[in-house]
């Protein structure tokens, strides 16, 4: 992603999809991984997309684990919000709730 991004003038999905891939393991109080760096020093993309990405996984059948329900994902991230997440997005995550059961995406 570095190399492509040098080739582009200016910012792009480039720079957006880096940060995430850099970023994503990180936790809001530092505890992650590479870099442990914390708080908004940790890009907003990669904030997201950690809630995102931990909610995919604990919601997923693995060939390890069987896939949780919706509210249970959502009680762990909860759970983790100002330590893993940064409680500003578990909060938007929680708002959006209402629209997950109006589109039958829980199961």
């Amino acid at each position: 992603l570095s190399d492509a991004e040098k080739k582009v003038q200016g910012r792009s999905f480039l720079n957006l999809s880096k940060e995430i891939a850099y970023y994503h393991h990180e936790w809001y109080n530092g505890k992650g991984y590479p870099y442990g760096v914390s708080g908004e020093n940790i890009p907003l993309s990669a904030r997201i997309v950690a809630v995102a990405d931990v909610y995919d996984a604990l919601r997923s059948k693995r060939s390890y684990k069987d896939a949780m329900s919706h509210e249970e994902a959502a009680k762990i991230i909860v759970a983790e919000s100002g330590t893993h997440f940064d409680a500003n997005i578990v909060d938007a995550f929680l708002r959006q709730d209402v629209l997950f059961r109006e589109h039958s995406m829980i199961q």
